[in-house]
């Protein structure tokens, strides 16, 4: 079973992407600030990072680079509401020994898993 930590300031979001990923049989645990992803993740060492950008105290993107540090084998697939977010996360992927990957909000669960799997599948 595949591990997935899902983290979102919006705990409504974050709480659903965990519902959708235990329904389709991964174990996911969800967290709503990236200081809790990475407490979090120390212990349950995710096999895929699922991580929003804009958050309050910390980014996503200094989030990705925590993992990029601490975890560098765990794939990271990021979501955001904000195209205009997609160029700062492009500059923090060359850093990540594993491909980054980017999806915009709203997507559609389908296209999700979909992503995690194949993401999932190259490990």
């Amino acid at each position: 079973m595949h591990r997935v930590l899902i983290v979102d300031d919006e705990s409504l979001i974050a709480d659903t992407l965990g519902l959708i990923f235990r329904k389709h049989g991964f174990e996911a645990k969800v967290v709503y600030t990236a200081d809790d992803a990475l407490q979090c993740a120390r212990s349950f060492a995710p096999e895929l990072l699922l991580c929003d950008i804009n958050m309050p105290v910390r980014s996503g993107l200094e989030l990705m680079g925590d993992f990029s540090r601490e975890l560098p084998d765990c794939r990271v697939l990021v979501l955001t509401g904000y195209p205009s977010n997609l160029t700062r996360v492009r500059e923090q992927m060359v850093k990540h020994r594993h491909p980054v990957r980017v999806l915009t909000k709203p997507c559609a669960p389908a296209e999700l898993l979909r992503e995690a799997g194949q993401m999932l599948a190259r490990a």
